[in-house]
């Protein structure tokens, strides 16, 4: 008789600190590509890790791995089982799907099968889970798992020797295997489960057999590791702050790669779509260590506009199916981001690639978006014609002689500041501008006249900003299709907005008035106390005009008010440009996700993981501090790009490397160590005071003034020192006494203190 079957279990726990959490301490340790769970209990140390296979070439199998170890620490025999369990949903949600999914064990794999044949873009696909040793024992049942009215903090099943060995249509779908493991005094033994799909039953069988030993799992688990150490390890950096060395050398990236691209899901966010803008940024944070990847998802997203020049906000690209809709931003991003990977990589043919277009109807008069599947059109273009269409379509103007806000902006939530057609958004036109000066020198040479019109367009465009959007101490935000101005301080919701200060910066506005708007910004929305930086303030609550869904959010929460991540980040860009690295770091550092993290107290209010970026913290009363969702978020690329680019200065084009850091004036430098081709090179950045232009020295040599250098891919490693100047920190700005409303702008009177080009306003 086996020793399995002479007593129902009475000892039942997790190796995780849940569903069954113990009082025995547990450690979980989150690498690039896979966790380790460890724990030891009842005298057995267990040892959990999981893994998704990669390769170097980004490829690999579509399966979850667990290796389970487990050691006997007592003195004597142990028997124990390892129970694995998960419910199949193989659909949006469990609730539809569950009556149209079947089981079946498949004998030849000792591996349990899951189907489901309603709906889907890919029916009949196998879901496949396995063990090794085989499953001495199995249920497809997920009911007779756990009971009625019970969960898997005690499964019904462990109250009995053995799970039922059902499958089949008609169950409550589910996956459960149990394992039966004997453990000599002092022995160890390894668990291996599976969990995975694939197109049939061989191509599964073809999965399993790949990790049905230890050796294989070995292989494919330092292969992984290795995998994401050479992706990651193309740029690393060493700076004065520790938490940042972790962020921008490991996490950020990763997280862009691998939940951005690769699961485009995440805990708090279900989706799967590619988003136009969205993705479209977060490659940008790739172009260093994978330029062929943002190479290919700018093409690919080039193929989602439609011949008359929009775009689909989103897509599905197993189906296609997509939205249109009146997002009037999301078109300019392509442009935006050709422009700086051209820049980045000199691959200036990527222009002159052949591009579908997609045809559908146009959206009718009254209707905001559409979800439909699009056809593919017959007609291509070369990427560079796409370009253009995007900012050709993106010059549509209201009465201000503004772009259209659409139904969003960049901030999706803000849809109905411009539902009627007529309402503006100024920070749209700063990016409009930026877009244009851009990527208009990449076609200068094809399409000189388009280009000429363009930057005429953009000077009359900077010049309605000017004349309309001055508020007195910062600018609009944009105005509502009734003409009233959102972003105000004539407002009592959102009197000033973020995003509108900080890309006059980048869009190179007014000096004076940008200077001005960043430190009002900085003032207001910069939340040193709690280590914020609001997207706006106040939030909305009962405003009228109606701003759109945003306000559906509790004031302080994501966009309403609290710090979205993503846009926050542009402030601290905006200081970069400007030439305040101090400010840029200070806010930089308030947003790093680690620095929440720095003792039990801060990380019990913040709530977020330490090691990747959330998309929002809230403002709301009680929830001050308070991480929102985290993973998937844009702004672990633009948090990372803003550090990269601007902060420590790395601005590669093609084979030159410029290195123009702005840092604070207390950091001594930092280092920089970058995998060219088949090159390295060592940069040691040291600031001193008593220079005052940057000098380089290569390789020992003898040092120069200069800040470019130009990289050969020799195989050979170099080192490169260089010396810059600092600047002094900017002053704090000072509270104002009275922050009333002093708004000379809005109804066509010319903004004191400043000469506006009448001719630009005539054209």
């Amino acid at each position: 008789t086996s020793p399995f079957s002479m007593r129902p279990w009475t000892v039942c726990w997790t190796p995780t600190p849940r569903p069954i959490r113990e009082n025995d301490a547990y450690r979980a340790r989150h690498g690039q590509g896979y966790t380790v769970f460890e724990h030891n209990s009842h005298a057995i140390g267990q040892e959990l890790t999981v893994f998704v296979p990669l390769n170097d070439d980004g490829t690999g199998d579509p399966v979850k791995v667990y290796r389970l170890r487990l050691r006997n620490d007592s003195s004597r025999h142990r028997y124990v089982t390892a129970l694995y369990f998960a419910e199949w949903v193989l659909g949006t949600n469990r609730e539809d799907q569950q009556p149209h999914i079947q089981t079946v064990y498949d004998q030849a794999s000792g591996a349990l099968f899951a189907q489901q044949f309603w709906s889907g873009s890919q029916p009949n696909q196998i879901a496949f889970a396995a063990a090794f040793p085989r499953a001495a024992s199995y249920s497809g049942d997920r009911t007779a798992v756990l009971g009625r009215n019970r969960s898997a903090t005690r499964p019904a099943a462990l109250d009995r020797t053995l799970l039922d060995k059902r499958a089949g249509a008609g169950l409550d779908p589910a996956a459960a295997l149990q394992v039966e493991i004997s453990l000599e005094r002092d022995g160890q033994a390894e668990v291996i489960f599976l969990l995975g799909e694939a197109a049939n039953a061989e191509e599964a069988r073809g999965i399993i057999n790949r990790y049905r030993t230890s050796q294989q799992v070995e292989q494919a688990f330092t292969a992984t590791r290795k995998a994401w150490d050479t992706t990651l390890g193309v740029l690393q950096v060493r700076t004065p702050i520790l938490s940042t060395n972790f962020l921008l050398n490991r996490w950020l990236p990763y997280q862009a790669l691998s939940c951005r691209f690769w699961a485009r899901s995440a805990y708090y966010q279900s989706s799967g779509a590619f988003g136009f803008r969205d993705q479209l940024q977060d490659s940008l944070a790739l172009v260093y260590a994978r330029a062929a990847f943002t190479r290919a998802h700018i093409l690919l997203s080039a193929s989602r506009q439609f011949v008359e020049g929009d775009v689909q906000h989103w897509w599905h690209p197993e189906t296609g199916m997509g939205v249109r809709t009146l997002c009037s931003d999301d078109l300019l991003w392509l442009p935006f981001v050709v422009a700086h990977y051209v820049a980045v990589t000199g691959d200036s043919g990527i222009l002159e690639e052949e591009v579908a277009f997609l045809e559908g109807e146009p959206l009718k008069p009254g209707e905001h978006e559409r979800l439909f599947v699009a056809e593919v059109s017959a007609h291509t273009a070369p990427l560079w014609e796409h370009c253009r269409r995007s900012i050709d379509r993106g010059w549509r103007l209201g009465p201000h002689g503004l772009p259209l806000f659409g139904n969003g902006d960049w901030n999706d939530g803000m849809n109905r500041v411009g539902i009627e057609g007529k309402g503006e958004s100024l920070w749209l036109a700063w990016f409009l501008c930026t877009v244009v000066d851009s990527f208009a020198p990449w076609i200068e040479k094809r399409e000189p006249r388009v280009v000429a019109e363009w930057r005429g367009r953009a000077a009359m465009l900077k010049d309605a900003v000017e004349f309309f959007g001055w508020d007195g101490e910062w600018y609009l935000r944009g105005f509502f299709d009734s003409g009233e101005p959102l972003g105000s301080h004539a407002n009592a919701e959102a009197r000033i907005d973020s995003i509108a200060q900080s890309w006059a910066a980048i869009a190179k506005g007014s000096p004076s008035r940008v200077r001005r708007a960043m430190e009002s910004a900085d003032r207001i929305l910069a939340d040193d106390a709690n280590h914020m930086v609001r997207l706006f303030t106040p939030p909305f609550d009962h405003s009228k005009p109606h701003p759109g869904y945003i306000m559906g959010y509790p004031p302080g929460l994501r966009e309403n008010g609290g710090q979205y991540t993503h846009g926050s980040l542009w402030m601290a860009l905006a200081w970069a440009r400007l030439g305040e690295g101090g400010a840029a770091v200070r806010l930089l550092t308030m947003m790093n996700p680690a620095e929440h993290s720095r003792n039990l107290q801060d990380a019990a209010r913040y709530r977020g993981e330490a090691y990747v970026a959330a998309a929002d913290v809230s403002t709301a009363e009680g929830r001050v501090g308070q991480a929102g969702w985290t993973w998937y978020t844009g702004s672990a690329g633009v948090m990372y790009r803003v550090w990269i680019e601007e902060v420590l200065g790395f601005k590669l084009r093609g084979d030159q490397l410029t290195l123009g850091p702005v840092v604070p004036e207390d950091w001594p430098g930092f280092d920089i160590t970058y995998r060219y081709r088949s090159s390295v090179y060592e940069i040691f950045v040291q600031t001193d005071p008593s220079i005052g232009a940057t000098t380089m020295s290569v390789d020992g040599g003898a040092a120069a003034i200069r800040d470019t250098l130009k990289l050969n891919d020799d195989g050979a490693s170099h080192r490169v020192d260089v010396r810059i100047p600092v600047k002094p920190p900017l002053p704090r700005p000072v509270e104002l006494a009275d922050p009333s409303p002093r708004r000379l702008a809005l109804h066509g009177a010319a903004p004191g203190g400043e000469t506006t080009s009448a001719s630009h306003l005539e054209r």
